[in-house]
């Protein structure tokens, strides 16, 4: 008779009795005098003196009633002082749990949902997308519209009707508005249908799976079971842009690993009206598929659509982190998600075809449409995102979490960034905390960083390097691109064999973006013409500096050897902002990641310009020598170890320093004579503390004490602080890296305090001055310095002078740079767009004088006939038949340019 667990409480008022009895007694004796009389067995309660277990060998084991009858005698019995039926408690184990507030669903196949959830029985599972966590606080893509670019899909499947809309839906290949698959034996159109399920499939429906962004509206254009074509592409991106918000994309040319194509002028130009106009002008959403092409050593960036900039393209990864066997690799890859791997790893379930659940999804087809229903989420915490919002966003919020691969580095800015993963996992719940507190970044900046036209030849298995510094455009305020985002190298190049290039592109802050590797496959002799080959990996940078391309033709196969590749040109096209693009008080979580990169994961071309950007937090705590105890190294200390010894002789080993102590405890610390640079000397502690982030050197640790700053900042010395940009009202000054104060007229300057860029109140831009404006009919004097009075031709002026007009007074129009009543002859006066007067235009060669256009004359020159309002040579002028000339001039038909030509003497002869 062990005891049974101790307790459960059923339900109010209900307990489960066990058949025993806790009784005090006096005595062990009388104890089993009466268990004798009663029928019990007797046992004392562990230590406990005059207090027994009786158990009854009669009575029900468990029951949800008391037992009366022993209960009754024990109690009547007067050695007994107090007695109590025992209850079974419950009591549970306190170890961690899984999360009971994550949401379960009757969703058939939602425990297979692995991506998603973790089961309290799977170890090792991975669920570092927070899709659930974004789901608690309330996001599940409500009044978000996506569209699936496929097949069609099945628009009456159980998982997909409550969500399905209609508006958000085309057949292009049908041309009519029911996006429904075409049904075969084979199900080959199945594709779209499978991605939409993904997305948007209901919840808690007892169907299927549950969707990512399962409140979503879901739609589909069918437009890839048929003839792929310009026309098809540009129509399909065009479809309701101010109803849909996101597009999602599986497909893209042949993964053979020897095509290169991308979207045609018509695709191309709804790319960029979407993004211009889609989502009332705030910019629809792509989102694409890397691409399978991975087994055929194929690389991405020769797919135009996912190497655009205006889309998103997302890889993928195995459940356990690692490569899949068809990924393919390119700078321009932006974020991953989960993915099938090897027949031994899971696929993703879905719904499929014919109103059926699948769990064979697989390739990156499943990653596009899985990020499209994170940014669903996204967009449901803010629908003000812009599309580059968002992709600022994913950048900022992916992870490299577990993804497997020794190609992770961490670019200029501080970002860890791969080929294969882009900027790592996409993190639903990080994205709709950043989503929700988002302020829309400055505007895009365009700049072309570079041109090279020069013909370059390229020798086989030698690597060339062509190199260009650039200001990144900073003598034009609409173009300076300060902090990068897309950069776009565009190549025309001349090649045998055009599988055998491999392309690099090295960034100023050392970042190295393989915009090409080998393909095998690729035989063309066709080269690059024109191709725009893009990069993500210098997201952050600064974009002013020297750029590097890199070229290496790689000989892998028997050719002509006097048929050496050539580079024909090159250009850099770099895109950004002028201004820091993140509010720096919502910066905290990109920031706190940063801080995890340890200095030795920086690669040593970067580390200063890293340090630059983010101040790392150091522990300074003070060495603490242990009372009593000195060092115990029998041999010298270091010179800079202080009186107190050391544990062995080097400068890191002392217990106390001589003059300063540099480090912390988790860095390492050691004794110097004096702090390098980026730090300050505390006398008082005698330690090195750190300066505030840029300063090279500086009074305290408060960023207003900086006496110089380093590579990538500028000292602006009325403030003693250190900026990568100076602030408005000052410009930097390059040779000393100050912001030096501009011109008190000036709002904006650039290189000198008066080549002012922008102009303060009541002053108007003239040249590169700022000066007063004056009232119209008046221009400003600069030797006078006042107001003066324009020509009467004139409405304004630069100057006194009838030649010096910038627009004409009323009546007058401009000619050849003046302002005249009447044109001279030989002209014709045209009304211009945008100005309030007429510009005089000559009138065509061999007219004398012309009206309302300068074709048609009223006067020839001098051996010019008129014919028709058209000027003549005389001597040319003759006919080709008579007979036939007679008939045209008869039938009046020289009105006729064709006739003219022909018969020029007799319709002269008739007027």
């Amino acid at each position: 008779w062990n005891s049974l667990p101790l307790g459960v409480h059923l339900s109010p008022g209900l307990f489960v009795f066990r058949r025993r009895w806790k009784k005090f007694l006096f005595g062990q004796a009388i104890a089993h005098s009466i268990s004798d009389l009663s029928r019990h067995v007797t046992l004392q309660i562990g230590s406990l003196e005059d207090y027994y277990h009786f158990h009854h060998s009669k009575t029900i084991k468990r029951s949800t009633f008391s037992s009366r009858g022993p209960h009754s005698f024990l109690r009547m019995d007067p050695k007994v002082k107090w007695l109590q039926q025992q209850e079974v408690k419950r009591r549970v184990k306190r170890h961690v749990r899984s999360n009971q507030q994550f949401p379960s669903f009757n969703d058939p196949l939602w425990s297979n949902m692995w991506y998603m959830h973790c089961g309290e029985r799977v170890r090792h599972c991975r669920s570092e997308m927070n899709i659930l966590s974004a789901w608690q606080r309330g996001y599940t893509g409500k009044n978000v519209v996506v569209t699936i670019l496929d097949d069609g899909i099945e628009k009456n499947h159980p998982d997909l009707i409550q969500n399905y809309d209609g508006r958000a839906s085309y057949d292009v290949n049908g041309d009519d508005d029911d996006p429904t698959p075409r049904y075969d034996a084979s199900n080959e159109n199945k594709h779209g249908t499978r991605c939409a399920g993904e997305v948007a499939a209901s919840a808690n429906n007892s169907y299927c799976i549950v969707g990512i962004a399962y409140n979503a509206n879901i739609g589909g254009i069918r437009m890839l079971d048929g003839d792929v074509t310009d026309v098809v592409e540009a129509k399909s991106l065009g479809i309701r842009p101010e109803h849909i918000d996101i597009y999602s994309a599986s497909w893209g040319p042949d993964d053979d690993g020897k095509t290169v194509d991308g979207p045609g002028v018509l695709a191309k130009q709804a790319f960029e009206t979407g993004i211009k106009k889609g989502r009332e002008g705030k910019g629809s959403i792509f989102v694409w598929a890397s691409g399978n092409g991975g087994k055929e050593g194929d690389y991405c960036s020769c797919d135009g659509y996912t190497n655009s900039i205006y889309t998103i393209s997302i890889s993928s990864a195995t459940e356990t982190g690692k490569k899949p066997w068809y990924l393919e690799e390119c700078a321009s890859t932006l974020a991953t998600t989960y993915s099938s791997g090897a027949f031994y790893d899971r696929k993703i379930v879905t719904t499929d075809l014919r109103h059926r659940c699948t769990d064979g999804h697989t390739g990156t087809s499943v990653s596009a449409p899985m990020a499209t229903g994170i940014l669903a989420l996204a967009l449901e915490a803010n629908p003000s995102l812009t599309w580059r919002d968002v992709q600022h966003l994913i950048i900022k919020t992916s992870r490299p979490a577990h993804m497997q691969t020794t190609d992770w580095r961490t670019n200029g800015a501080g970002r860890r960034v791969s080929h294969l993963f882009g900027f790592g996992l996409k993190d639903a719940d990080a994205l709709v905390v950043e989503a929700k507190k988002w302020k829309t970044v400055p505007s895009q900046h365009v700049c072309i960083g570079s041109s090279d036209k020069r013909h370059t030849s390229i020798p086989a298995d030698q690597p060339v390097q062509m190199a260009t510094k650039t200001n990144a455009c900073a003598d034009h305020a609409d173009q300076h691109v300060v902090y990068l985002e897309h950069v776009v190298v565009r190549v025309s190049i001349l090649h045998p064999y055009r599988g055998d290039l491999k392309i690099n592109l090295i960034s100023p802050s050392g970042t190295n973006s393989q915009l090409l590797g080998k393909r095998l496959h690729d035989n063309s002799n066709e080269g690059f013409k024109n191709w725009e080959f893009m990069t993500v990996h210098c997201w952050g940078e600064t974009a002013e500096g020297e750029w590097t391309l890199e070229i290496f033709d790689s000989l892998t196969r028997i050719r002509n050897p006097h048929l050496q590749a050539k580079l024909k040109e090159w250009t850099l096209i770099l895109y950004g902002t002028a201004e820091y693009p993140y509010n720096m008080v919502n910066s905290h979580h990109s920031r706190s990641r940063m801080l995890e990169i340890t200095a030795s994961e920086l690669e040593p071309s970067k580390a200063a310009f890293y340090h630059n950007q983010m101040e790392i937090v150091e522990d300074e705590d003070e060495y603490t020598a242990v009372p009593g105890r000195h060092g115990s190294l029998t041999g010298p200390c270091h010179t800079e170890c202080g009186d107190q010894g050391c544990d062995g002789p080097d400068a890191n080993q002392c217990l106390n320093c001589v003059h300063f102590s540099l480090g912390s405890a988790k860095t390492g610390r050691k004794c110097v004579s004096s702090c390098p640079s980026g730090f300050f000397e505390d006398n008082t502690a005698r330690k090195c503390r750190k300066c505030y982030k840029g300063c090279e050197t500086c009074m305290g640790r408060n960023p207003n004490q900086c006496t110089a700053c380093r590579r990538g900042f500028y000292h602006h010395q009325e403030t003693n602080t250190c900026m990568t940009l100076c602030p408005a009202g000052y410009y930097s000054e390059e040779s000393h890296k100050h912001c030096l104060k501009c011109h008190q007229r000036c709002k904006k300057c650039v290189g000198e305090p008066d080549k002012c860029t922008v102009c303060k109140d009541r002053f108007s831009l003239v040249g590169d001055s700022c000066i007063p404006e004056c009232s119209p009919g008046m221009y400003f004097n600069m030797e006078a310095m006042r107001c003066e009075g324009c020509h009467p031709s004139c409405q304004t002026c630069a100057g006194p002078g009838r030649e010096e007009c910038i627009q004409c007074a009323k009546d007058f129009h401009l000619h050849e740079g003046r302002c005249v009543p009447a044109c001279s002859e030989g002209f014709y006066p045209e009304e211009v767009y945008s100005l309030p007067h007429k510009v005089c235009r000559r009138c065509e060669y061999n007219c004398a004088s012309c009206e309302g256009s300068g074709k048609n004359c009223i006067k020839c020159q001098e051996g010019f006939s008129l014919l028709s309002g058209s000027c003549v040579t005389n001597h040319t002028c003759h006919n080709a038949d008579e007979t036939f000339c007679e008939m045209v001039k008869s039938n009046k038909l020289c009105e006729r340019k064709l006739f003219i030509q022909f018969c020029c003497r007799a319709c002269l002869l008739a007027g």
